[in-house]
């Protein structure tokens, strides 16, 4: 069983979806966990569900570095003087042909599912330096991996995750901060039940297993990068997509 009593935790895009089946996860394993999001209801509906208080939900924009920068300081004011655990999942999308993309959309994907992580690890990694340890796991996309048809952009966004992600790596490891990526295949979220039934039960079908799969699953992998299960293992990408993508 993991045991993460005692860990100091951010997650983002907490309020739904995978971001909330992290942070619940998380907070089930014994950590303290700050939970980011614009959707203010939603994010106070995950602290809600945790055990014991262990999650203080806090508004943030990712898309915004003041929002991050607040984020910050509103989390050292509510007990989070330090960080032991950093999951970048906030995203989004909306399914469209690439020439159908507006500048306006495509500087709004962008910003959320690329500048986004990165700009929060900008903010919590110098903590995390000082401390000579850390994790860090990125949510991506198995489209960022192989591409997916109606979202490029989104695709050519994750892909940068995963760039990240392997980059990030290989310059703290020095300081004993593990950095890692999941990407999940289709996944029971909101951004996919906003997809058409045909379209939703195409994918099940085209999965080997079957069916979709649920954010407590891709939670599971996530927060094994956390653990101390993961401490020997860096810059890896790790697809949980029920056996869809099967690629290196």
């Amino acid at each position: 069983m993991i045991d993460l009593t005692g860990r100091y935790a951010v997650v983002t895009g907490g309020a739904s979806g995978i971001g909330r089946a992290t942070v619940l996860r998380l907070a089930m394993a014994g950590a303290r966990v700050w939970s980011g999001d614009l959707d203010q209801a939603g994010n106070q509906e995950t602290a809600s569900a945790a055990p014991d208080g262990r999650v203080t939900p806090l508004q943030l924009d990712v898309a915004s570095r003041d929002s991050i920068a607040g984020f910050a300081r509103r989390m050292a004011g509510s007990g989070g003087n330090r960080i032991d655990l950093l999951v970048n999942v906030a995203g989004w999308d909306r399914i469209q042909p690439f020439l159908d993309a507006t500048p306006d959309f495509m500087d709004r994907v962008l910003d959320i599912n690329l500048a986004g992580p990165i700009n929060v690890t900008r903010c919590f990694l110098p903590a995390m330096v000082e401390a000579n340890a850390g994790k860090i796991v990125n949510v991506a996309s198995d489209a960022g991996r192989v591409g997916s048809m109606g979202e490029t952009i989104y695709a050519g966004a994750k892909g940068g995750v995963i760039a990240f992600t392997k980059s990030l790596a290989r310059e703290t490891a020095r300081h004993r901060i593990n950095v890692n990526c999941v990407c999940p295949g289709p996944t029971n979220t909101p951004l996919l039940m906003a997809q058409p039934e045909s379209m939703r039960e195409k994918l099940a079908r085209a999965v080997p297993f079957r069916r979709i799969g649920e954010p407590e699953e891709i939670a599971d992998a996530i927060v094994f990068f956390c653990s101390s299960m993961s401490d020997y293992i860096t810059g890896q990408v790790l697809s949980v997509s029920g056996g869809l993508t099967m690629v290196d």
